[in-house]
């Protein structure tokens, strides 16, 4: 694995709820240019991780730093002027509105001059035009622009989510679960997508239960375990069943060759 510059890293990122601790003393790791696949079992505190990162839990202890200075995310908007995005498995998007306007919602692009400024008309032509570009830009083929969400595919949905994190953010693409509910044919037309966006020059942070996809992705997989980061995986040089095997504990990280020690630096 070659060394590269960390665009977002965590330390010692601890979260109690009552006696219930969620994450403990855990690290994280996203290098630039990279797909970073975050792997746990269900209740290992990959949630809480995922949200501490973007704004959504505020831990109780740690330190975050983006592009090497230490920041500190108190709701996701935080996250989100940063230049973090994320795709919830929920997705999100808006199925009565049309692609254009998903891809703008919550910034909706306003006319010049007295027509955006006093009567905040919104210029649909300018969101169109960006929308199709950034469409294409991803490779994303779609009949029209106009097409209201609710009359696509679910892997067409789920490219519009993908296509508007990509459209926004500056430091970071994180993805939870893209591929769930999604056939075959549609859930490799997302990996390829999310692909493209990290080809694009934006890391990835991919939460996946799906080892088949995690490792025809990732450049590195983060294996989460009772609320911290046990091990840092290359999936060139473990296979699935390592992965599954260290993951819920059958297997110490040290016992594998292509796994490194979860300890932060």
């Amino acid at each position: 694995m070659n060394e590269q510059s960390t665009v977002l890293k965590a330390r010692g990122l601890t979260k109690h709820y009552g006696h219930v601790v969620a994450m403990d003393d855990s690290d994280f790791d996203l290098r630039a240019g990279e797909i970073l696949a975050v792997i746990g079992d269900n209740g290992a505190g990959k949630s809480t991780l995922i949200k501490s990162l973007t704004g959504a839990v505020v831990p109780d202890s740690g330190r975050m730093y983006l592009n090497d200075e230490q920041v500190a995310f108190h709701n996701p908007l935080d996250a989100r002027k940063a230049g973090i995005e994320t795709v919830y498995q929920e997705l999100g998007v808006a199925p009565a509105l049309d692609i254009a306007q998903n891809l703008y919602l919550g910034r909706e692009q306003r006319k010049r001059g007295i027509l955006g400024a006093v009567f905040r008309q919104v210029d649909a032509k300018a969101m169109r035009r960006g929308a199709a570009e950034q469409m294409s830009d991803l490779g994303i083929r779609i009949q029209s622009i106009r097409q209201k969400v609710e009359t696509l595919s679910g892997g067409q949905r789920q490219a519009v989510a993908v296509a508007r994190v990509a459209a926004w953010a500056t430091s970071v693409v994180i993805m939870d679960e893209p591929t769930a509910a999604l056939g075959v044919r549609e859930t490799n037309q997302v990996l390829d997508l999310i692909q493209r966006v990290r080809d694009r020059g934006l890391p990835v942070v991919l939460i996946s239960h799906n080892m088949p996809n995690v490792f025809q992705v990732a450049d590195r997989i983060h294996i989460h375990r009772l609320g911290r980061r046990i091990a840092l995986a290359d999936p060139s040089k473990i296979t699935m069943d390592d992965a599954v095997s260290v993951m819920t504990g059958a297997r110490k990280p040290e016992e594998l060759d292509g796994l490194i020690s979860g300890e932060g630096e």
